[in-house]
């Protein structure tokens, strides 16, 4: 009776635990060059419910491991919902990754690995938070990464302002919005609907658990001055290797050893320089060559020299170099070291051919990412702004996905 009762306490337990937040894994050394998005050109996995999202990587390893996805559906929190996958799934995961091919005539061989969703297999039957996590074939976890599937049912109309707050008024961007339910019956707006907003579709700095303010018929207002800002930053850096052979203004020269080596001028601290406009693509990357055809198979890896100088405002603090090229990870790779010949910090990155944007970020002491600490923060500063609009009726299990709402910066008012 004794051994019963405490395994019946145990399963209680076990039942009643908080679920486990659903975050984002960064992959082994040897798989690069994640891509994942939807139909648009911006590399962040947000699709219309039927639509297809796209995933591709690549393999140095370059013997045709075979790999494994899974979907798990989440609630607005990123905790797994109570659904069943027989209920946000039509047909099965655990399905191998079939389409795959060598890479073609490169200096660094890898296997490259493509995946659509929907597919013969499967497809998605409700909209959501969603996460696809990658194993081998021994079933490790390999990486995972976040998407978004959406209903068109509301419509957001959204704003960036200029900071009020007179600390921040030169530095900081607050997004505005409204939204329009009338063809969704509210009962309890600030218990049904919630939102989050993305900078730039960065998870890390994303904000959450914001109320309507006002509530007018079916029109929900967030006019927050202090709530919804975020720090402008700055531009990205950027350079371009689709010619392998060729320098630029990024790059002072090339040289060819066992791989292709990419030498970048030296970067500047810009937090004291006058903010300068020039166009990026808000951290991203894009995979292309012109030596070759397929992106895919037939773009070529290199190594990429970074250079900062170092100065005493760093101290002892970790320097990483950050951009979506590695989902923003800071791991020992892109962790730069200090060269006493030279003074500058430095790092080494072996990247795909591309166009690629980066920074700088400090990790103090402390461990806090200080994101702007070398670039510096600028009202001006464009930047893309995502609204994420949830909603749970009474009775529902799960939180659904029924509008998005976007905003650039560029449009920026007092």
């Amino acid at each position: 009776m004794r051994s019963y009762f405490y395994t019946i306490i145990f399963l209680l337990g076990t039942y009643l635990s908080p679920a486990q937040v659903q975050e984002e894994i960064n992959p082994p050394s040897n798989i690069k060059s994640i891509i994942f998005k939807g139909q648009t050109d911006d590399q962040f996995p947000i699709v219309l419910l039927g639509d297809p999202i796209y995933l591709e990587f690549d393999d140095l390893f370059a013997n045709e491991e075979d790999y494994y996805f899974k979907i798990i559906h989440c609630n607005y929190d990123w905790t797994p919902s109570a659904l069943l996958k027989s209920e946000y799934l039509n047909g099965m995961d655990n399905q191998r990754i079939t389409d795959y091919n060598n890479s073609y005539s490169t200096l660094q061989p890898y296997s490259n690995y493509k995946l659509s969703i929907p597919n013969e297999h499967l497809s998605l039957k409700v909209s959501g938070n969603y996460l696809i996590a990658i194993y081998n074939n021994y079933d490790e976890l390999q990486f995972s990464r976040r998407f978004i599937v959406y209903q068109d049912l509301v419509s957001v109309q959204s704003e960036v302002k200029r900071s009020r707050d007179f600390n921040y008024l030169n530095e900081k961007q607050n997004v505005q919005f409204s939204i329009n339910a009338s063809d969704i019956s509210l009962v309890n707006p600030k218990k049904e609907v919630k939102v989050a907003i993305l900078q730039n579709y960065q998870w890390s700095t994303a904000k959450y658990n914001l109320t309507p303010q006002f509530i007018l018929g079916n029109t929900l207002s967030y006019k927050y001055d202090k709530e919804t800002s975020f720090f402008g930053g700055n531009e990205y850096l950027n350079f371009d290797t689709k010619d392998l052979r060729a320098p630029s203004a990024a790059i002072s020269k090339v040289a060819l050893n066992d791989l292709y080596e990419h030498y970048l001028f030296p970067n500047e601290y810009r937090h004291k320089h006058p903010y300068t406009y020039f166009p990026d693509i808000n951290g991203d990357f894009v995979i292309r060559t012109l030596q070759g055809e397929n992106n895919s198979t037939e773009a070529e890896y290199s190594f990429i020299h970074f250079y900062l100088p170092y100065s005493k405002e760093l101290g002892l603090n970790n320097v990483y170099v950050y951009g979506k090229y590695n989902n923003y990870a800071l791991n020992e790779e892109n962790k730069m070291t200090y060269n006493e010949d030279s003074g500058y910090m430095e790092a080494t990155i072996k990247m795909k051919q591309g166009f690629y944007n980066y920074k700088y970020v400090v990790e103090n002491e402390d461990g806090d990412i200080e994101l702007n600490t070398v670039s510096g923060n600028f009202h001006f500063t464009e930047n893309n702004y995502l609204i994420l609009v949830y909603y749970r009726k009474f009775g529902d299990i799960y939180d659904s996905i029924i509008g998005i709402g976007s905003a650039n910066s560029t449009s920026l008012t007092n």
